[in-house]
This record gives C-alpha cells, structure tokens and sequence, in this order.
C-alpha cells in the first residue's frame, strides 16, 4: 500500500513539472515568435490604461503564465520601452489573463484532453522539423505537454482515492472553515507554497486536485488561491532585483496590487465566495456536487481578479506615487553612472527583447560621450587650476566609464550570439557592436584632448586669442557632428540622412587641412612658441579623428537591417 501511493506520488510531482515544463515551452516559443513585434504592439497597444490592460490579457493567456507576462515588463521597464503607468496597466490586464490558466485546468478535471494532446504532439513535430516554423512547432508540443500533465494529474487524483482515506479527510475536518484565522492561516501557506515553486499554476493544479476529491473545503481552497495571488508576484520582485529602480517599481506595483486585492476579500470573505458558489449553482452547506470545485475556484479566480482591476484601474496615478515613494531614486549621478541603465542580464528573456535593450544602451552610450567631450569643451574655457584640475579628473574619470561600458556591453551582446539568432538579429548585433567600438574610440580622442590641454597648463604658455578661435570653431563643428549622431541614434534611419553627417565631416575635413597649413606658417615666422603649435596641431587632428569615429558610428547604424 505504502509502495502505491509512493508511485502515485511520484507520478503526482512528475505531471507537475511537465505542467511547468509545457507552460515555459509555450510561453518562450511565443515570445521568440513574436520577439521583434513585441516592442511595437507594446507601444502601441499600451496608450491608456485600457488598452494596456487588453494588452497584458490577450499576452498571459497567449504565454499561459502570469509571471512570464510581467517578468516581460519588468524587462521592458528596465530597458526604457514601456513607461510605469503603462507597465502598471498590463499586470493587471496579466492577472486576467491568468484566470484562464484555472479555467484549463477545472476544464481537465471534467474532459478527456487526450483528444488535444496527441494530434498537437504530432502537428508539432512536423513544425520542429520545418526550421521556418519551428515555434509554432514548439508552442504546440508546449500546449500538448500542459493537457498531458493535466490528464496525468486528474489520473493521480482518482488513484489516490482520498475521499475514502479517513485520516486525510478527518485531517481537514479537523479545521475551523468559519474561523478567519484558519482562512489567513491557508492563505499563509498557499503564498509560501508559490514562492517556493515559482509556479501559481502548479500549486492552483494541486489545489483544484484536492479540491475535485472533496477532502479539501471549498474555503479553504480558495484561501489558497489568494495565497497564490501574493506568491506569484515574488518572481517578478526576484528578477527586479539587481535591475534599475523603474523596473523594482513595476514589481513593487504588482505586489501592492494583488495584497490590496487580498485585504479587501478577506473583509467580505464569506459573502463574497457565497456569491461566487451561488454563480455556479453550488452550495457549501451541502455534500455532494464535488464535481464542481475546480469550476468555483476558477469563477472566484476570475472574479477576484476582474473585482480588483475594475477598483483599481482608475487609480493608477496614485498606484505610481506610492511605489516612487517606496522606492525613491537613490544614489548621486556619478554612482549611477557606473551602472548600464537598460541592460539587465538576468532579466533577459529572449534574444530579439535583449537586443531592444542593447540598442537602448548603445544609445545612452553615445549621449554620455557627447557630454564628455562638453567636459572637454568646458575644460578649454577654464582658467582657474583647482577647477581645471577638478574638469580634468571628471574626464578621466569618465574615460574609465566608457571603457567599462563597451565591455559590459559586448558582453551582454555575446550572451545574446549564444542563442539562436535570426538573420537581422545577427545584423543588429554586428553592427552594434561596431557602433561601441567607434563610440569608445570617441572617449578616447575626448581623453586625449583633455591631455593635451593639461600639457598646455604645465607648460606655462597659453593659446593666443587667434588660436582659441580656432580651436572653438573646430570643436563647434565637431560637437555638430555629435549631436547629429545622437539625433540619429534616438530616431530612425528613414527620418534622417546620412548626407548631413558627411557635409559636417568635410567641413571638418577642410578646416583641419586650412588650420595645419595656418599653424606651419606662423611658427615658422615665430607667431607663437614652437611647444603650443604642436599642441594645437595635436588637438586640431584628434578633433578631425573624432569625427571620423562618428562617421563611423552613423554608418554602422544606417548599415542595420
């Protein structure tokens, strides 16, 4: 008997992780068919809070996982493409779309979904083998295996047979379905539970289970629900971790959301299930009617969920001012600075959505060396020496950030090339990777400015007023050719021409050749010492390989399929 319910119980936890397994194939074989859209259905089905709700459910009930939708949008947060208000929006509408997840299940419980399950293994596997529709292929063995795990699951239950184990049953018996200490206490457990296995799905299965046998009370089932409801957001809150401080807000928001929803059924906790069983036609007070458990914890699931997003849809706003007033910005500019701002490794879900992010800090990348070399621009002007010391310690400081940037960055995209890429994707990366490259290079000459202008201030002499002209000329123009890069790098390339970059670089070009031909004539005829011509001819040709390197930059991006 003993070795019986050993096999049962290993087939019960097998049949919960194919359920996991099932529902992670599906949710990553939708998002890699769907990766290089995501971006703009999200932008433009997130513009009101209505909208981005719809958004949110039609995805989580596409992926079958909560947690996947608003592990998404953490990630979109992080990465700068969805605002917090929008990012708040789709959890509730992924709250919704969860709801259908229950509904699958009660729906096991009471059909044979071994019609389902075999014809998707089979139209699957031809897909697999079809590289052109592989996902598809892999969304459907996905859905093949969550129906199988369904079906094993609602095999182990009748073999457990523990209506007719009296131990089992006088042990749930045993608890105070009117006590609301006994209903706070389930609601504990069910929470934990979720966390621990990451998974509302696998622990609403065991919950529907006990439940379809009729050992477990309705009350009590559903207060393991509302635990669910809470666990579920810790893998969001886990993987905002170590991310920027919108991306901890969006999780932050997804907790608040579901306790708020919590606290306030567990004030009307008994009318309000009482309401939902009636839906349903079941009655708690009876025996009997067992079959119609999982199909009253999926209608409370549902309407727990569409009760508290209806409340709180209107307070979105408010919902924001409270998680930035828990979550405050924290930390000065310069500390910030040694952090990427989009990338965050560990929330990378697949490689199309890591590349969104990788562009974003590409172009943040480009706009820090553009104040750099105002730094520098700044340093020229400065005549007093503790604050040129101070200027110049900046740049310095801010070539080693740079330095660090392009690291942090290529590694991220060399994580991205270990999965398998589209043939664009692998264009993007190429290319960004070129794009750090040159904007690292433009630290560089930034730096090197720098250093000639404190070779400048150790020598004891100084431009003469003729040369300091020149030198702004030349650094306006180059400083054109930056802002026009940035221009670029923000936008896309239709809306702009590469022609503008090439005007600016041939100005920069001819006044490179006129200033070098100037500066041969005037120290040959003792104009100005020999030791601040060079240092003039070195800045003058850094400022024209500056621009080259920004060329470069705009190329590489217009090269981008």
């Amino acid at each position: 008997m003993t070795q019986n319910y050993v096999m049962i119980v290993l087939k019960l936890l097998g049949a919960l992780g194919l359920l996991i397994y099932g529902m992670r194939m599906m949710s990553d074989a939708l998002q890699k068919m769907t990766g290089p859209q995501l971006r703009h259905i999200l932008a433009k089905m997130t513009t009101n809070r209505f909208t981005g709700m719809a958004t949110g459910t039609f995805v989580t009930c596409a992926v079958q996982s909560s947690s996947a939708t608003t592990v998404m949008t953490v990630s979109f947060v992080s990465a700068g493409l969805l605002t917090l208000q929008q990012a708040i929006s789709v959890i509730m509408g992924a709250n919704i779309g969860t709801t259908l997840t229950a509904w699958i299940m009660s729906l096991g419980y009471s059909v044979d979904l071994t019609n389902v399950v075999f014809p998707a293994f089979f139209f699957g596997m031809l897909l697999i083998y079809k590289k052109k529709h592989r996902f598809v292929g892999d969304f459907l063995f996905g859905i093949a295996f969550m129906f199988l795990s369904l079906v094993m699951l609602s095999t182990a239950g009748k073999e457990m047979d523990l209506e007719h184990n009296q131990q089992v049953v006088d042990f749930f018996a045993s608890f105070d379905t009117g006590s609301y200490w006994t209903i706070i206490s389930f609601l504990a457990i069910g929470t934990v539970i979720t966390c621990i296995v990451q998974s509302s799905a696998a622990v609403m299965a065991i919950t529907i289970l006990l439940c379809s046998t009729g050992v477990l009370p309705i009350y009590l089932g559903i207060a393991l629900v509302m635990g669910e409801n809470i666990g579920t957001t810790a893998t969001a809150n886990l993987a905002a971790l170590g991310a920027n401080t919108q991306a901890r807000r969006a999780a932050l928001a997804h907790l608040l959301f579901n306790v708020f929803g919590v606290v306030w059924v567990l004030c009307i906790f008994y009318p309000f299930v009482n309401m939902v069983c009636r839906l349903v036609g079941y009655d708690p007070a009876a025996s009997g009617q067992v079959q119609l458990l999982p199909v009253v914890l999926a209608m409370f699931h549902t309407c727990f969920n569409v009760t508290n997003t209806a409340i709180l849809i209107g307070l979105i706003p408010q919902i924001e001012r409270v998680v930035c007033w828990l979550l405050p910005e924290k930390g000065s500019v310069e500390q910030e600075e040694f952090r990427l701002k989009y990338i965050q490794a560990h929330l990378m879900k697949t490689p199309e959505i890591s590349v969104l992010q990788a562009q974003k800090e590409t172009g943040l990348f480009a706009q820090r060396v553009q104040q750099m070399f105002g730094l520098v621009c700044e340093l020229f002007e400065t005549e007093d020496d503790d604050q040129f010391k101070k200027l110049y310690d900046r740049v310095a400081h801010q070539e080693d950030i740079m330095d660090r940037m392009e690291m942090e960055i290529a590694r991220y995209l060399e994580q991205v090339s270990d999965n398998h890429l589209s043939d664009s994707t692998k264009n993007k990366v190429r290319q960004m990777l070129r794009e750090i490259s040159e904007l690292e290079s433009i630290a560089d000459s930034c730096y090197n400015l720098a250093r000639a202008l404190h070779r400048r201030q150790e020598s004891g002499h100084d431009f003469t007023p003729a040369l300091k002209d020149q030198l702004r000329k030349m650094a306006g123009l180059t400083n054109e050719a930056l802002t026009q890069m940035n221009t670029i790098m923000r936008g896309h390339r239709h809306e702009h021409d590469i022609q503008d970059t090439y005007r600016i670089e041939n100005d920069i070009n001819l006044m490179r050749r006129q200033l070098k031909e100037d500066n041969i004539r005037a120290v040959n005829e003792h104009e100005y010492d020999y030791s601040i011509g060079t240092i003039y001819s070195d800045m003058v040709s850094e400022y024209e390989k500056l621009g080259d390197y920004v060329v470069n930059v705009v190329q590489a991006r217009f090269d981008t399929k």
